[in-house]
């Protein structure tokens, strides 16, 4: 068995998946170059390297890499999202997906919770006027902060980060509410739970909103006009998930009638058909709502934390000794639901 690490493993990283396989098992990592990160990879990197390669272990493929990978039976995604990958040729070929939920859901989970409690506490706003010499006036709507506790979250999405959220938010007195696809697995965390269809309910009556559902096809733009005004005016919203979850431009309007309150993100949109292709680089935003004194934003940094990688080596790892013990990798998605 081949495996192939995409990324410009160190050689400690490549021992640890030597040591849990078989002795007759090879691994080889993507070869060492001038780079901006050595978790980046490109085609021409790893060409040579496909052809071999039972497993593929990495944060990047490139595209062309699966019609070069003629062996390739398991692809272990070092990420917890994996729209990024093509699921119909996928599943054609019958290559199995793993991926590496929960391993960053802890440094996910606290830079959601940073985001909520920067808006709801006006601390970028605050810092300025601090920096700038400006005082505000005590009590009066618009300059204070907003509290957590005895106020209503909703969650949308209660997987391995929506839970985990849902669990600390209790620890602010609040009433945490949350939908997810089968409402029926319920939850220890939250005081109710609603399938799909009743999320326009949650959202009416939640202060805050925090998005913690994975990409699909039923999901993209599913944040957009009638979900704002779904929503409790005055309400803030927080996106730890996916850019395109949320409608663009429904977002700027309802921050400029301030229907909503405030936005945090650490995912922003990606602009597939735009034209010019690149015109999302370098702005986050077409609209210029990265630019509102009431939206606060991070770039992709929320699993940037202490331990995240050695976690998620070490989930890969399993996935990869469970192969190639014929067992079912763990943490294996299905290609259907596309998690």
């Amino acid at each position: 068995m081949k495996v192939l690490l995409t990324w410009q493993a160190t050689p400690e990283e490549v021992a640890r998946f030597a040591a849990a396989l078989p002795q007759d098992a090879s691994v080889v990592a993507q070869p060492a170059a001038p780079c901006f990160s050595r978790f980046d990879c490109d085609l021409p990197a790893i060409a040579p390297l496909l052809a071999e390669a039972d497993v593929i272990v990495g944060w990047v493929l490139p595209p062309g890499s699966l019609e070069r990978a003629g062996r390739l039976k398991l692809l272990v995604w070092m990420h917890a999202g994996c729209d990024e990958l093509d699921f119909p040729a996928l599943k054609a070929r019958g290559i199995r997906v793993a991926n590496i939920r929960g391993a960053n859901a802890s440094a996910v989970t606290e830079h959601a919770i940073a985001l909520l409690l920067s808006l709801a506490k006006r601390l970028p706003q605050a810092h300025g006027d601090f920096l700038a010499g400006r005082t505000n006036p005590y009590y009066v709507v618009g300059a204070h902060a907003a509290m957590l506790e005895g106020r209503t979250v909703g969650i949308v999405g209660l997987g391995n980060i929506g839970t985990a959220i849902a669990r600390r938010l209790k620890a602010f007195d609040m009433r945490v509410l949350a939908t997810r696809r089968d409402p029926g697995r319920g939850s220890g965390h939250v005081d109710a739970v609603f399938g799909p269809d009743g999320l326009h309910e949650m959202l009416g009556a939640s202060d805050y909103v925090v998005l913690a559902l994975p990409m699909t096809t039923e999901t993209d733009g599913l944040f957009g006009p009638a979900e704002f005004a779904a929503m409790k005016p005055g309400a803030f919203l927080v996106n730890i998930a996916r850019g395109n979850l949320v409608q663009e431009t429904a977002l700027a309007d309802a921050l400029a009638s301030g229907r909503l309150a405030g936005y945090g993100a650490d995912v922003w949109w990606f602009y597939a058909n735009a034209y010019p292709a690149s015109y999302h680089f370098p702005a986050p935003s077409r609209t210029g709502v990265h630019r509102l004194a009431n939206v606060l934003g991070t770039g992709g940094q929320a699993s940037n934390a202490t331990g995240v990688v050695d976690q998620s080596l070490a989930q890969a790892i399993e996935s990869v000794a469970d192969f190639a013990a014929y067992r079912q990798p763990r943490r294996s998605i299905d290609l259907d639901l596309g998690y």
